[in-house]
């Protein structure tokens, strides 16, 4: 089973001045935000459709590139390439983290792929070994990992691919995406069920400070108490469960 999840801007249209339609029932024009308004569409299909947007604008400056490259346009080559590096170093926010991003807990990590060691070792490459990774580097190692788990779902690298996705975003730049980070750490220990990584305790942390999901921070801490193997780990979740279990929300 192959899985899309692109991590790809959204478009927005700008500029200055009126944008006119055209009005097939008059043969006028009319200004922008003046005409009947868009049938109105369910949060998935909003978002579908956001996430095909920003695929076909990728696909599209890929294109324009390399009809610039074939043409020998050096020069429009570079200001397409400049466009690109911007597309990838903005913030691009998961409306829904079920549609199209964060892969089911229920993928096979069956066989070694070497196509996707490839991957992973180019992406750790980028990421280093932790601390203030650099805004493009960051976005290099992203994108790279989200390819193993689009191209290689079926690779035995796939917990570690999401750990890995899990801290970019829990530190991402230029604002953590905290529900995103939590989901991808679940799904490295759901992926790998002997993990002994801090996986767990790192997804508990985070539904408990930062999104302030406590009832699931709570089945988080009893997970590590009943499978971690690290003894600062287990005890600090049954520090925290004991201070939850008072009412301590910090």
């Amino acid at each position: 089973m192959i899985f899309r999840w692109l991590l790809i801007p959204t478009i927005l249209a700008g500029g200055v001045g009126v944008v006119a339609i055209a009005d097939n029932t008059s043969g006028k024009s009319t200004p922008a935000g003046e005409g009947p308004p868009a049938k109105a569409s369910n949060e998935v299909e909003l978002v579908e459709s956001i996430i095909k947007a920003r695929k076909d604008y990728l696909t599209g400056l890929e294109n324009l590139r390399s009809y610039y490259q074939s043409t020998s346009d050096l020069e429009k080559q570079k200001w397409v390439e400049e466009e690109m590096r911007a597309y990838h170093r903005m913030m691009k926010y998961s409306y829904r983290l079920d549609v199209q991003d964060v892969p089911p807990p229920t993928l096979p990590p069956k066989q070694n792929i070497p196509e996707a060691n490839n991957l992973f070792r180019r992406a750790m490459e980028y990421k280093g070994r932790g601390g203030d990774i650099p805004l493009d580097d960051q976005r290099r190692a992203e994108i790279l990992l989200h390819q193993i788990l689009t191209k290689y779902p079926e690779s035995d690298k796939i917990a570690e691919v999401a750990y890995h996705l899990g801290d970019i975003y829990e530190n991402y730049k230029p604002q953590p995406q905290y529900h995103r980070a939590a989901a991808y750490f679940e799904r490295s220990f759901q992926w790998n069920k002997s993990s002994s990584t801090d996986a767990r305790i790192r997804a508990a942390r985070l539904y408990d400070y930062q999104i302030q999901s406590r009832d699931k921070a709570k089945e988080l801490y009893k997970a590590v108490m009943n499978h971690d193997t690290e003894p600062k780990r287990v005890q600090e979740a049954e520090k925290r469960l004991r201070e939850l279990s008072l009412g301590r929300t910090r």
